[in-house]
């Protein structure tokens, strides 16, 4: 488990290796993430886009971005926390994620980047 925390906003990342959906003959690894996003600071937040940095050892190196998370773009009041779980596939068993949030503060529509902190994604095979 690994956190950041940018501007107040606490962000936990917790990763797990599926090997029930993953065919290692095949190069396919999955991996899921859970993800806690709390509101620390002062001033209610809204997330609105997401990017993400996918390293994979068997690989290129991938960029995925978009509107939100998993559908939404929740709005957090100070205090309040939002979870998620998501995941993504690798050639390798071997690899790594970081990002970033893009949220708003509410009160004058100021944006800014909330660090989303490098986490490992390493297959059971690969552990020790």
């Amino acid at each position: 488990m690994v956190t950041a925390i940018t501007e107040g906003i606490k962000v936990t990342v917790e990763a797990t290796y599926q090997a029930e959906f993953s065919s290692p003959q095949q190069h396919h690894y999955v991996f899921t993430y859970k993800v806690n996003i709390k509101n620390n600071s002062t001033h209610t937040v809204q997330l609105l886009q997401r990017k993400w940095e996918i390293f994979d050892a068997g690989d290129a190196t991938k960029i995925v971005a978009g509107e939100g998370v998993v559908g939404q773009q929740p709005i957090l009041e100070p205090g309040q926390s939002h979870e998620y779980v998501s995941g993504c596939n690798l050639r390798s068993g071997l690899g790594k994620m970081r990002g970033a949030y893009y949220m708003e503060k509410l009160i004058d529509g100021k944006p800014f980047e909330v660090k989303i902190p490098e986490f490992q994604l390493i297959a059971d095979i690969f552990a020790n």
